[in-house]
């Protein structure tokens, strides 16, 4: 994240990267075998990332934010991701297509960082949305040709996605900051 908001920063981070380890975690749903190793050092690297700076934010919780009057706005976008989400996987129960959930999901995620790159000013967001769903698009023939669970890509993409962000901006932020107690 590139904000001025030193909270608001630190909160993107700690929270991309334990949701990058989230997201790794769902990839081993039906992974290649060999690649188990390789996600769960994702999925810890995104743990470490996110308690250090997710002890920044705590300590750093009374400095200011972009969100301060417009938290409402925040909760109407995650809101509208749950039901767009929701809803989504209902067609896909319905049609015995489950196996797209973590597809779907991915696309419903990366797509609700656009409303938040105005939320929060930064504009980084929109790269992020755009490489995420560059990526998912790019996937869907192979999925299509496959009959495993479209987590096993489209959960690894968001997961590495998200990681390789929160290292940057993490990068970005200590080169700014340093480790502020």
């Amino acid at each position: 994240m590139l904000t001025e908001s030193l909270r608001d920063q630190a909160f993107a981070i700690a929270w991309l990267s334990a949701m990058a380890a989230g997201w790794f975690g769902w990839s081993q749903e039906d992974p290649k075998p060999r690649l188990r190793g390789l996600l769960g050092a994702g999925s810890v690297l995104g743990l470490l990332l996110g308690i250090a700076f997710g002890i920044l934010v705590w300590r750093n919780w009374d400095t200011p934010t972009a969100l301060e009057g417009r938290y409402w706005v925040f909760g109407l976008v995650v809101l509208a991701e749950a039901v767009l989400i929701g809803g989504g996987c209902i067609v896909l129960a319905r049609r015995k297509q489950t196996r797209w959930y973590g597809w779907w999901i991915a696309m419903c995620v990366a797509l609700h960082f656009v409303p938040l790159a105005w939320v929060f000013g930064d504009w980084s967001y929109l790269v992020l949305t755009a490489v995420q769903v560059v990526g998912l698009i790019l996937m869907v023939p192979t999925l299509r040709r496959g009959d495993y669970q479209t987590s096993r890509w489209a959960c690894s993409w968001i997961a590495a996605t998200f990681l390789l962000y929160s290292l940057v901006s993490a990068a970005i932020f200590l080169t700014k900051h340093g480790y502020p107690f």
